[in-house]
């Protein structure tokens, strides 16, 4: 009996030890885990970095309104680094995401010192983004301005009569839903999506006039649409001077005091670990590879992950498209 007690108390002895040695390694994992998650975001890095360094953020692309765009712009804001350096290649996007994104930088350039670096082109909303900053940068090729608001909606009046199809709709007032598309736009809705696209450019062309401190002649001159080359941004005051990052690095030592041997580190505009856009991804290639189609677009409703960033452009744009594209 003795010797079955003394085994008995040796296995119990050793179950401990090993749930010890669990919960420790349990604890280790969780710590490097939390450890790697805070590297993996802006946050963490700058934290890590702290002010011996500039940030580079990058807008590519089409501006669309985003949520975690601006919660990334706040951190930074909230972060240590000592400045932040904007590099701009975009054609715009839709109003309402460029004021968004533009308030956003606003706020960041009240606790950071901002400088914009046009790398291809900065136009229209994303020129409403380059001037959130108080002074720009462009190559001498680069593409700047297209001032200026659009409203775009297709009509398949022609297409339905030859299938012959009509749609028939019932509606609280004559401007309800209009145009639709569906049929010829009346001169009341027309009337009405006018008002909406110069209000919008009043708004637009106020900003760029009060912002770029023009006068109402030049202001005149770069409003009426058309894209300018850096060499020929200059004289109009659509951007401060011609350069690249090392450009805007030097500006910022010497209009904001900034350490000359500060390096400039990445700072991306991404979703934030939590929303593992990885596993998004998976789960749409799944999805569409068992004819789940709907099921994958209700993953990606704005075609980000997909690629689609062409398409479902909603609402009022400020956006360049050169002819000929889509």
């Amino acid at each position: 009996m003795s010797f079955e007690s003394d085994l008995i108390v040796d296995r119990r002895r050793i179950r401990r030890k090993l749930t010890f040695w669990r919960v420790l390694a349990g604890l280790i994992l969780i710590v490097g885990a939390g450890a790697i998650a805070m590297l993996l975001t802006p946050a963490g890095r700058s934290a890590i970095t702290g002010s011996n360094a500039i940030a580079r953020v990058k807008i590519e692309g089409l501006i669309r309104s985003d949520d975690e765009r601006v919660a990334a712009l706040e951190r930074l804001e909230k972060s240590s680094v000592s400045a932040v350096i904007l590099h701009i290649n975009s054609p715009g996007g839709t109003t309402a995401g460029s004021e968004q994104l533009y308030d956003a930088l606003t706020r960041l350039k009240a606790k950071k010192p901002l400088v914009v670096v046009v790398e291809g082109l900065a136009a229209s909303g994303a020129y409403i983004t380059a001037i959130a900053s108080d002074h720009i940068i462009a190559q001498q090729t680069s593409l700047v301005g297209s001032i200026g608001v659009l409203f775009q909606f297709p009509n398949f009046t022609d297409l339905l009569k030859t299938v012959g199809v009509k749609m028939e709709e019932v509606k609280s007032a004559p401007l309800k839903a209009a145009p639709n598309g569906y049929e010829p736009t009346s001169p009341e809705a027309r009337a009405a999506l006018d008002a909406l696209v110069k209000d919008s450019y009043a708004w637009f062309k106020d900003l760029v006039k009060s912002r770029r401190h023009m006068d109402d002649d030049t202001l005149q001159t770069v409003s009426d649409g058309r894209v300018f080359t850096g060499r020929q941004a200059i004289g109009l005051k659509l951007v401060d001077e011609l350069g690249d990052e090392k450009t805007a690095v030097a500006w910022l030592v010497a209009q904001k005091k900034i350490g000359s041997e500060l390096p400039v580190h990445d700072y991306k505009l991404a979703p934030r670990l939590g929303d593992m856009t990885f596993l998004r991804v998976a789960a749409m290639a799944l999805l569409n590879a068992a004819g789940l189609n709907t099921l994958a677009q209700a993953i990606d409703p704005n075609g980000v992950i997909a690629g689609r960033e062409g398409l479902g452009l909603d609402g009022m744009l400020a956006l360049w498209r050169p002819s000929g594209t889509n």
